[in-house]
């Protein structure tokens, strides 16, 4: 190997480049050949690209219902500051982790005393 790299060190810039061209050229089309067989055998599989697509679509969600409603989530903390309200769902928000860590309790920031019975909507 280190006789080709000898030679390749050698070698005149316009030398080099012809080479460079010749061997892009053949790099080129041995992957369009390549291309060309694994689309032949692709087809032959399973017809294509296009049943492909038609295949991983259909899968997705043949009835189009609608999505069903959720009753609505009252809030159970607010930030006695700014009157912000957090329903106790999903990520806790900035404010209440901020005073979390300052050392307050999450039950300080509980919207009153009132039983989950008196807050539900009729």
């Amino acid at each position: 190997m280190s006789a080709k790299k000898l030679e390749l060190e050698t070698m005149s810039l316009d030398d080099l480049w012809s080479l460079h061209e010749e061997i892009s050229g053949i790099l080129s089309d041995r992957i369009k050949a390549e291309k060309n067989e694994l689309e032949k055998r692709l087809a032959a599989l399973g017809g294509g690209m296009a049943a492909w697509a038609d295949s991983s679509s259909a899968g997705v969600s043949s009835t189009d219902k609608p999505r069903r409603k959720y009753p609505r989530v009252l809030p159970k903390y607010r930030n006695p500051q700014t009157s912000e309200t957090w329903s106790g769902r999903g990520k806790r928000p900035r404010w209440l982790v901020a005073a979390m860590k300052s050392g307050r309790r999450i039950e300080e920031f509980r919207i009153g005393d009132a039983s989950p019975k008196l807050r539900h909507r009729a």
